[in-house]
């Protein structure tokens, strides 16, 4: 008994080595930086310990971009390097559009972010808690009140590598039946769950008469010059692409071999990073856009002038007032997380999944906003977005 727990030590220890030696070591974010410069120093090493490789980062204040820069590689074994205009996948940024396009909706009186959500889809079937729970609206999805429950994990094995996008109707009544049951009673708490957002992308759907994808297209995407954002890759994006990757020794690369073919999403291996081909996942509006922080940049600069940009109005005072302002259950607002730094409010959404990690944050107040985009499954992004506002820009 004592050789064998000798021997499940010495085994154990290592396991650890190795995991020590084939992890890269990520320098801890600063709680603060005072310059420019120090800024630039610390994302220079961020990149050089390879997790991320690479990550564009942009602020915009008072109207304008006040700062735009790059750090890294977009694809290291191809040594290609990051640049602001290098195209990334937002992944959860993406419910923000969703969330705007609802409300779009709203003021050309196609629907009310009160109404039950069986008004625009009658084929919607859930489980309540109890024969008195009040039916789901469409505001409870947005605040993710709704009690429905998340997709996650089971969503990582909802990946297809070709450029079409399916029907997000049809994807919702594909997996509703494997979520329909109510965790909790409707707007009590707020639970974050992708399946909140699924379903808001076949209501936009009913209601608009188009896909979810050229709705948010026509009505956002375009009208804000985001030429370069989008759901699939078009040419001139797969011109500045950054592939995604991740370190080999890692929680989610277990889960590889049983819910993906590795020969399919892994492109290479790369001493401590496995980087990947490009991917989508099935479900859109809660994940699906894919695009540059310049890109971003436009969008922010919307959303803080109450809407507009280059006097083109994407959204209504009001409206933008309604997702910002409206109370939050447990930190959900409407669409956005909302939370408070230094005295200051802010209102803020990440995205994160196999290959990028991103985070778009508001300081409606003064007038500032960060986006922080990166090619890998991790990030410290609550901390690199309060860096990036120590800065007196």
């Amino acid at each position: 008994m004592k050789k064998m727990l000798i021997s499940l030590l010495v085994v154990l220890l290592l396991v650890t080595v190795v995991l020590y030696v084939f992890a890269p070591h990520v320098p801890a974010t600063p709680k603060q930086v005072t310059t420019k410069a120090e800024l630039e120093a610390y994302l220079n090493q961020l990149v050089a310990s390879g997790n991320p490789p690479g990550v564009s980062v942009l602020v915009v204040k008072d109207g304008e971009v006040v700062y735009s820069n790059a750090f890294g590689y977009a694809d290291g074994p191809h040594q290609v390097k990051a640049t602001p205009d290098t195209v990334y996948h937002w992944w959860s940024m993406t419910k923000i559009p969703t969330a705007i396009a609802v409300m779009q909706l709203q003021e050309q009186g196609k629907l009310n972010i009160d109404d039950q959500v069986t008004q625009y889809l009658p084929w919607f079937e859930v489980q309540y808690p109890s024969a008195t729970s009040i039916p789901l609206t469409i505001r409870h999805l947005l605040q993710h009140s709704s009690g429905l429950p998340d997709t996650v994990p089971a969503m990582i094995g909802w990946v297809h590598y070709d450029d079409v996008t399916p029907n997000q109707t049809e994807v919702v009544k594909k997996y509703l039946p494997e979520f329909n049951t109510i965790k909790f009673e409707p707007g009590t708490q707020a639970v974050y769950s992708n399946l909140n957002y699924m379903v808001l992308g076949a209501i936009i759907e009913a209601v608009s008469g188009q896909t979810y994808e050229s709705f948010i297209t026509e009505n956002i995407l375009q009208p804000l010059g985001m030429s370069q954002t989008s759901f699939v890759y078009s040419p001139t994006m797969i011109e500045h692409a950054a592939a995604g990757s991740q370190p080999v020794v890692h929680f989610y690369t277990p889960l590889l071999p049983t819910m993906l073919d590795p020969n399919k999403l892994v492109r290479e291996r790369d001493g401590k990073l496995l980087w990947m081909n490009r991917f989508y996942i099935e479900a859109t509006p809660s994940t699906g856009l894919i695009g540059p922080a310049s890109d971003v940049a436009k969008f922010m600069l919307m959303y803080l002038d109450r809407g507009m940009l280059n006097e083109t109005q994407v959204l209504s005072p009001e409206s933008v007032a309604t997702l910002t302002e409206t109370p939050s259950i447990d930190g959900r607002g409407l669409g956005w997380y909302v939370g408070e730094s230094n005295g200051e409010r802010f209102i803020d959404h990440a995205g994160g999944g196999a290959g990028f990690a991103t985070i778009m944050r508001l300081y409606p107040a003064s007038g500032v906003g960060v986006v922080i985009l990166a090619n890998s499954t991790d990030l410290d992004r609550e901390g690199l977005a309060e860096l990036l506002r120590s800065i007196n820009y």
